[in-house]
């Protein structure tokens, strides 16, 4: 059940653009305005792998209980 709630949250379209962002973009032209949010997905790849390695880390320990 929680695999199949992560896989539907995940294949959600990343709406990855703030507000301050979102106008910034607007302002720029259509290539400019993609290369800025391919830009803001990949800063937030780190955090979400980090969090994904820890949250594997603590069902792997609780498993060992």
């Amino acid at each position: 059940m929680r695999i199949a709630v992560l896989a539907a949250v995940l294949t959600i379209p990343a709406g990855a653009q703030c507000v301050m962002c979102f106008r910034t973009a607007h302002a720029q032209n259509q290539a400019r305005a993609r290369v800025l949010n391919a830009g803001i997905l990949i800063l937030g790849a780190p955090p979400l792998v980090i969090f994904a390695g820890l949250l594997a880390l603590v069902v792997s320990k609780n498993r060992e209980w």
